[in-house]
């Protein structure tokens, strides 16, 4: 797979640690499909190498001295909404991590993941598909959405934007249904959900699919499983 313009995927890697940094060069410059085209060893490095080389991807560590990886990804998605940052993290329930998805992030990858998990989810965020199946990152948005005690009604009045339909493949995208699943419980063509997401995400002004489901959660459209 190659990005949508038919050129390698374009990685930047933005980690404090140098050999991480290395390794995840090296574990990506054996994928033909692709290219890691800079790295920074702190947010602000990663905010101006990601200006100047327009990446398609963004690896981007949480923890990081000066700026840290929530407000790289909130800056670097505000300048560019193009990008896609999947976050790195050591650890698999990172309170963080949640403020990463929220600030912009697609997703998020523990550090120990093999160089097919790494090549693959490079893969699924440069796609826009964003990186929501693994049953931890469901877990987490919900747990975490649930601490969260921001208001919501400014949200809900945006749900109201929504046809039933549309409303019915949001609640399903928050559960971590992929196109194929919404479309056999619904039992309606793969496409028209595909048409239907989209039409989501513009309505909403969303990203891609884990910026809905965290828009759900914390719209109160879904609740956390067990509350």
């Amino acid at each position: 797979m190659t990005s949508s313009s038919g050129r390698p995927i374009r990685v930047l890697i933005v980690d404090d640690q140098a050999m991480v940094r290395q390794g995840f060069t090296v574990l990506l410059g054996t994928q033909p499909d692709i290219e890691v085209v800079g790295e920074a060893k702190d947010g602000e490095g990663g905010i101006e190498k990601a200006a100047a080389t327009a990446p398609d991807v963004v690896l981007m560590d949480i923890r990081m001295p000066g700026i840290g990886g929530i407000e790289a990804t909130e800056r670097i998605t505000t300048a560019n909404p193009d990008i896609r940052v999947l976050v790195l993290t050591t650890f698999d329930l990172d309170e963080y991590v949640y403020d990463a998805l929220r600030a912009g992030a697609s997703g998020f990858l523990l550090k120990d993941a093999s160089s097919e998990q790494l090549a693959e989810a490079v893969r699924v965020i440069a796609a826009g598909d964003a990186l929501l199946a693994p049953v931890i990152t469901r877990k987490l948005i919900a747990e975490f959405s649930r601490l969260d005690d921001r208001p919501r009604a400014p949200l809900k009045e945006r749900i109201g934007d929504l046809t039933e339909r549309e409303t019915e493949v949001l609640a399903l995208i928050a559960q971590g249904l992929s196109n194929a699943e919404i479309s056999k419980h619904l039992f309606v063509a793969e496409q028209t959900v595909k048409t239907h997401v989209g039409r989501i995400l513009v309505k909403l002004g969303l990203r891609d699919r884990t910026q809905a489901a965290v828009f759900a959660y914390e719209s109160g459209l879904v609740r956390p499983s067990g509350y």
